[in-house]
């Protein structure tokens, strides 16, 4: 009988994710095997699958979103707070094709062109998001390029910054493991999800290619698939690297997200307002209506 491969990394310092590649996955806590020599204490040295693979990069999301579960916020969804949102969208890919594409040359001046090429399909993949975001804004009637100039979400910004920062490190391994994060939450995205955000909308204005685009109806799916399949190829080393990134990106995206759900429509409402220099739109000011038209206004 084949023995099963077990993985494991060593995200907080006293907690291991631990996976197998029949799909188990636990967390196990240092000091936790009292008398006992500690099987985790070292990092793993083994080849990767892709079955320990998922378990681990989905054990990092899972434990660094459950570090703010107590104080998550869950407000009912308005489509101020969609255009918050599709804001930070805009920000979160506008420089994604860029920064993969630095990482890439970095690994080719490493002698690691299997990672550059992967690096540079996923900058192709990823190239124009950022426009499906800058659409949906003018669909509500709003002046997208004004906005996303004007306005970064207060949450938004660590995540952005921690990409940056990790596409310009000398050995810039861990990019995979926030890009992962990332298009994994954006899997989880259903069919449904998209249709309550449209819901949200008036009659006749279609407002949500970026979130089709980022959930189960689009390519996330793949991209994931893909990525898990690539980082269970890669050596010891980096996918304990890219597991603890992921986690670290988690930690940011949760913290972040749940800042701007903790305020109010009123306080996104004005933040807005005070990035365009104008008035909102009726729909977003004061609430959807199926009888208003939310693109009345033209766009600048």
């Amino acid at each position: 009988m084949e023995r099963l491969r077990t993985e494991w990394v060593n995200v907080t310092g006293d907690i291991s994710i631990i996976a197998r590649d029949s799909g188990q996955v636990w967390f196990h806590t240092t000091g936790g095997t009292k008398g006992k020599v500690d099987p985790f204490a070292t990092p793993m040295t083994g080849v990767g699958t892709a079955g320990s693979a998922i378990g681990l990069l989905d054990g990092a999301i899972n434990l660094g979103f459950a570090a703010i579960e107590e104080r998550l916020a869950r407000p009912d969804q308005t489509l101020a707070g969609y255009v918050v949102a599709l804001v930070g969208a805009y920000h979160t890919s506008v420089d994604t094709p860029r920064n993969l594409r630095r990482a890439a040359s970095r690994f080719e001046e490493l002698g690691r062109p299997e990672v550059a090429a992967y690096l540079e399909e996923r900058a192709r993949e990823e190239s124009g998001h950022d426009r499906l975001a800058l659409k949906d804004l003018r669909a509500l009637g709003l002046p997208a390029e004004r906005l996303v100039t004007n306005f970064i979400p207060q949450g938004i910004k660590p995540l952005c910054k921690r990409f940056d920062d990790l596409c310009s490190q000398d050995y810039p391994i861990g990019c995979i493991g926030y890009s992962y994060c990332l298009e994994r939450i954006a899997a989880l995205k259903q069919r449904a999800d998209v249709e309550k955000v449209q819901a949200l909308c008036p009659d006749g204005v279609d407002a949500t290619r970026f979130l089709r685009s980022h959930s189960s109806l689009g390519s996330e799916a793949t991209h994931v698939k893909d990525t898990i399949d690539f980082v269970a190829s890669l050596p010891a080393s980096d996918r304990i690297t890219v597991v603890q990134e992921t986690y670290e990106s988690a930690l940011i995206m949760a913290e972040g997200y749940n800042h701007e759900l903790h305020k109010s429509e009123a306080e996104m409402v004005d933040e807005l307002r005070q990035a365009i220099g104008e008035a909102l739109p009726y729909c977003l000011s004061s609430g959807p209506s199926k009888d208003e038209d939310c693109s009345a206004r033209p766009a600048a």
